[in-house]
């Protein structure tokens, strides 16, 4: 960690996941860095729906940096893996839904224990590549392919074929630090089945179980574990001054996301978020799940209010070099759900293990 204040340019700023900045940005504000953990350099998303993908392989990243390691990973490995998936389900299924490849962050780890894990540099895809033209000439070969009732062998070869083409082959092996390992050995020396928890805070559920949460993206009915407001934010400023970063998905479609400018909070600072606050909110469709991001540190601003620093995946051009800052009262009334260590949170396996 380290302390100083943030003090960068600004360029405005023109992705996000399946989301647009709102405004223009102005002179950037100043904060005081409280703690800052590690992480591996911004990326960008362009305009895929993969920020479930980014944020959680950047909390991976930074948990093994903060230990002492030197590590990267592949968002393209994890998205082939995914189309593919989607696509021999489209073969059974004519309803699968193949409109998007949005997701959550737990889905993620499902993908790396299922297929494994490969190294940033190892298996990258070309700088113009738009996934959403690869899903849909996956959607079209895999109805084809149900029409004519070829087989799913034929399928898989196929998709397999486009993949290569449009992303990249896959390596048969991953090569790191003098040793050799297939994807999936790979992918469970970095995040075993049960290192990490995933969190919530709803009334409309009890605390202290485990919940699926009724959002869009929640294809797979991953459950989470339901704890009140106060200990949800306590356990995030927990972790981080433990030195874990947590992984954070939520709503960044509010008036005050201010993606350009690189900050986000709510309209009235002054009052403190309560658990009402945010269930009524959640009913009333006007906390969305729409992002996520990797929340690497503390701040404070010149008023002395605590803001969260957030390694996004929508480029450095914005005043923070890609990090935004969400005010403590942002990530308390629009936080859908959290990942984190844990080692972070030891206590937490012993209520309710991981699936």
């Amino acid at each position: 960690m380290r302390n100083g204040p943030i003090i960068l340019i600004f360029i405005t700023l023109l992705f996000s996941c399946g989301k647009s900045p709102k405004k223009e940005a102005r002179q950037p504000e100043k904060f005081h860095t409280d703690l800052l953990l590690k992480t591996t350099p911004v990326k960008l998303q362009g305009n895929s729906d993969l920020c479930w993908i980014y944020a959680m392989l950047a909390t991976i990243e930074t948990e093994h940096i903060m230990a002492g390691d030197s590590l990267e990973l592949s968002v393209d490995y994890l998205a082939r893996m995914y189309l593919k998936e989607l696509a021999m389900l489209r073969y059974g299924n004519a309803r699968q839904n193949m409109n998007s490849i949005r997701g959550m962050i737990p889905m993620t780890l499902r993908l790396l224990n299922r297929y494994g894990a490969m190294p940033h540099n190892s298996y990258r895809s070309p700088d113009n590549t738009d996934y959403q033209v690869i899903l849909r000439k996956l959607q079209r070969t895999a109805d084809q392919h149900r029409i004519q009732r070829r087989g799913m062998e034929a399928l898989n070869k196929e998709v397999d074929q486009l993949l290569d083409d449009k992303i990249a082959p896959v390596p048969l092996w991953v090569f790191m630090l003098g040793c050799q390992y297939t994807p999936l050995e790979f992918a469970h020396s970095l995040a075993g089945k049960n290192e990490y928890v995933a969190l919530t805070s709803f009334t409309h559920h009890p605390f202290g179980q485990r919940v699926a949460l009724e959002v869009p993206d929640n294809h797979y009915q991953d459950d989470f574990l339901n704890v009140p407001l106060d200990s949800l934010t306590r356990y995030i400023i927990r972790a981080l001054r433990g030195g874990h970063p947590v992984c954070w998905e939520g709503d960044t479609s509010e008036p005050l996301f201010l993606a350009g400018e690189g900050t986000a909070r709510m309209p009235d600072e002054g009052h403190r978020v309560t658990q009402v606050d945010r269930q009524k909110a959640f009913d009333l469709y006007e906390t969305t799940d729409d992002h996520c991001m990797e929340i690497v540190g503390l701040a404070h601003d010149q008023q002395g209010i605590r803001y969260f620093i957030c390694k996004n995946s929508w480029g450095t051009n914005n005043p923070y070099g890609g990090f935004m800052l969400l005010s403590e009262n942002y990530i308390r009334a629009k936080t859908i759900c959290i990942i984190l260590s844990a080692e972070a949170l030891p206590e937490m396996g012993q209520i309710a293990p991981q699936k």
